[in-house]
C-alpha cells in the first residue's frame, strides 16, 4: 500500500509517462485516415525498395558491428600484444564521429574525383578502378565503423567480468584459447553482446544523416521525403509508425536472444591471459590499428585538410549563428532533460511502488523512438492543437490567429526530452543509489528537510553525476539530426543541418568546419566513458 507521501511523486511520474505517450498515440490515430493516392504510389514504386534497403542494411550492420567489436573486445581484454594498451581506449573514439560526417568523408576520400582514385591513376595508369563508395557495401561499411563501439564496449567489459577463474579452468581441461573462447567466453557475454547489437540496430534503423549523404532510400528518407515531397504530414506518421514497428521487433528479438543467460560473478581481471608472439602480435595490433585509423584518425585528418583548405574561410558571422543555435538547444535540452530526469529518479528512490516503476521505466522508452518518428508524431499532435484550439482561441482573443506550437523551439525541446531522458536518467540514477538512505536521514533528524536537504545534501553528492548527465545530453542534441532538421523553426539552422545542406550539394570541404566542430565536442563524453571504464577495470 502507498504512504501518503509517496502520491506526492504520481503527477511528475505519469506526466512524463504521457509526453512518451503521445508520439505512440499519434502514431495510432494516424491511420484512421489514409491518403490512397499517395499510398498507392509509394507502394508501386517505393515499398519494396525501402523493405529491401532497410533489412539489407540491418543485416549487414548487424553481422559487420558483432564481428569488429567481439574481435577487438577479445583482443584487448584477454590479449597482450605491442600497443593494446593505448588501443584499448582509443578504439572507443569513434564514438565522437556522427555516422553522416563519416559517411561524406569517405565518399570524399574513396570517390571517383576524389583523391585516393585520383592518386591511384596517376601512379598505375587511368585503367585503375576501385568498387564504388556510393553503394550498399559503402553505406554498410560506414555504419559498422561507426556503430561498432557499442558492441565493443559492452563486449570488452563482459570479457573482462568473466575473471581468470573461468578461463583457466578451460585450459587446464585442455582446450585452446580459441576454444575456450568458443565454448565459455562467448556464451557467457551474449546478454552484452546483445544488448550492443540492438543498440547499433536501432541507430542503424534511425540513422537519416549517413543513408541519405550515400542517396540509399530508407524508411528514415522516405519518412522525410513524403513530408516534404508530397505534403502529407499523415503519410509521414504513417511511414514512421511502419519504422517504430521495426523498431519494437528489435528490441523483441534481442530479448529472446539473450535468453536465460547471466553474467559471471567472477572477480574481474586486470592482466591479459594471452601473450601473443611473432606473427600473432603483429596481426592483433595490424587488425586494431587498421581499425582505428579508417574509424577515427583518417576521418579527422582529412576534416583538417577541407577545413584548411577550404572551410576557415566559412567562420564568419553567419557561422557564430550557427553555433550559438546549436549551443542554446543543446544548453536548454539538457537542463530540462537532466531536471525532469532527476525528479524520476528521486520518484523510484522515494515511492518504488510498482506504479512510479512502472512510469518511470515507461518514461524512459523515449531513446528507443528514432528522431524521425518523434519529429512527424510531435509536429502532428501540434498541428491539431494549433488547428482545434490554438487558432480559434487567438482569433476569439483578438489575436492574429496563426500556429503558435508548430514549428517551435518549444516543439523541438520536446522531442529531445522524450528521445534523450535515458541518457540522462542512467548517470543520476547510479549516482543517486551510491548516497546511502541513513544520510539523509540522519539529516532530517538534524533539523534539515525539504529543499535545504536537496541543496545542502543530495546536491553536492549527485555534482558528478548531473554534470555527466547534462554533458552526455548536451552531445547527443548537438549531433541529432533528423529531429533537428524537421522540427526546426524558420531561421534556427543548426552545425547539423548545416552539414546536411552542404553535402546534399556535394561541398564536403565546406561541410568541414561544422563536422570538425561536432566531433571535438563529440570527444567529451567519450573522454568522460573512457575514464569511468578505465575505473571499474581498475
Amino acid at each position: 500500500m502507498s504512504h501518503p507521501t509517496q502520491y506526492r511523486w504520481y503527477p511528475v511520474t505519469f506526466s512524463v509517462a504521457a509526453l512518451v505517450l503521445l508520439p505512440l498515440s499519434v502514431l495510432l490515430f494516424s491511420w484512421y485516415e489514409i491518403d490512397s493516392g499517395i499510398w498507392a504510389h509509394l507502394w508501386e514504386t517505393q515499398m519494396a525498395r525501402l523493405l529491401g534497403n532497410t533489412v539489407v542494411l540491418l543485416l549487414g550492420v548487424g553481422v559487420g558491428v558483432t564481428l569488429l567489436g567481439v574481435s577487438l573486445a577479445w583482443l584487448t581484454s584477454l590479449c597482450e600484444f605491442p600497443g593494446r594498451r593505448w588501443l584499448d581506449w582509443a578504439l572507443m573514439l569513434p564514438f565522437a564521429i556522427p555516422a553522416y560526417v563519416l559517411a561524406f568523408v569517405f565518399i570524399g576520400l574513396l570517390d571517383f574525383a576524389g583523391p585516393v582514385q585520383t592518386l591511384a591513376r596517376e601512379w598505375f595508369g587511368s585503367s585503375v578502378r576501385f568498387p564504388p563508395v556510393r553503394s550498399t557495401g559503402g553505406v554498410i561499411l560506414v555504419l559498422v565503423l561507426v556503430f561498432y563501439p557499442y558492441v565493443y564496449l559492452l563486449a570488452r567489459s563482459a570479457f573482462i567480468a568473466q575473471g581468470k577463474g573461468l578461463m583457466e579452468a578451460a585450459r587446464v581441461l585442455g582446450q585452446s584459447p580459441w576454444q575456450a573462447f568458443w565454448s565459455v567466453a562467448l556464451p557467457m557475454a551474449r546478454p552484452a553482446i546483445g544488448a550492443g547489437l540492438a543498440l547499433a540496430m536501432m541507430e542503424t534503423l534511425a540513422d537519416f544523416g549517413a543513408v541519405s549523404v550515400f542517396n540509399f532510400d530508407t524508411f528514415t528518407t522516405a519518412i522525410y521525403k513524403t513530408w516534404y515531397g508530397f505534403f502529407s504530414l499523415t503519410s509521414a506518421t504513417q511511414l514512421a509508425s511502419l519504422l517504430l514497428l521495426a523498431v519494437a521487433l528489435v528490441l523483441y528479438g534481442e530479448r529472446r536472444a539473450r535468453g536465460i543467460a547471466r553474467p559471471a560473478n567472477d572477480r574481474a581481471r586486470s592482466a591479459a591471459l594471452y601473450h601473443l608472439r611473432g606473427l600473432k602480435a603483429l596481426a592483433a595490433s595490424g587488425w586494431c590499428l587498421l581499425v582505428f585509423l579508417c574509424a577515427f584518425v583518417i576521418p579527422v585528418l582529412q576534416l583538417l585538410i577541407w577545413l584548411w583548405q577550404r572551410g576557415r574561410f566559412d567562420l564568419d558571422e553567419r557561422y557564430l549563428g550557427l553555433i550559438l543555435h546549436t549551443l542554446y538547444l543543446g544548453g536548454m535540452a539538457a537542463l530540462i532533460t537532466v531536471a525532469v530526469a532527476l525528479l524520476l529518479a528521486f520518484a523510484r528512490r522515494q515511492a518504488p511502488v510498482r506504479s512510479i516503476r512502472g512510469a518511470v521505466a515507461l518514461a524512459n522508452l523515449g531513446y528507443a523512438l528514432p528522431g524521425s518518428v518523434l519529429a512527424v508524431s510531435i509536429m502532428l499532435a501540434f498541428s491539431y492543437l494549433d488547428r482545434e484550439l490554438v487558432i480559434p482561441l487567438s482569433g476569439w482573443l483578438g489575436g492574429a490567429g496563426k500556429p503558435i506550437l508548430l514549428g517551435s523551439i518549444g516543439a523541438l525541446l520536446l522531442a529531445y526530452l522524450i528521445r534523450f531522458m535515458a541518457v540522462a536518467f542512467g548517470p543520476l540514477e547510479s549516482s543517486l543509489a551510491r548516497i546511502r538512505p541513513s544520510l539523509p536521514q540522519a539529516s532530517r533528524s538534524l533539523g534539515v528537510g525539504g529543499p535545504r536537504l536537496f541543496f545542502r545534501v543530495y546536491l553536492p553528492l549527485l555534482l558528478p553525476g548531473t554534470l555527466s548527465a547534462a554533458l552526455l545530453v548536451f552531445v547527443d542534441v548537438l549531433k541529432e539530426m533528423p529531429a533537428t532538421l524537421l522540427m526546426r523553426p524558420f531561421g534556427w539552422d543548426t552545425l547539423a543541418v548545416r552539414i546536411f545542406e552542404m553535402t546534399s550539394e556535394g561541398e564536403w570541404a565546406r561541410a568541414a568546419l561544422p563536422a570538425l566542430s561536432l566531433v571535438l565536442v563529440g570527444l567529451l563524453p567519450v573522454i568522460l566513458l573512457i575514464r569511468r571504464s578505465a575505473k571499474r577495470v581498475g
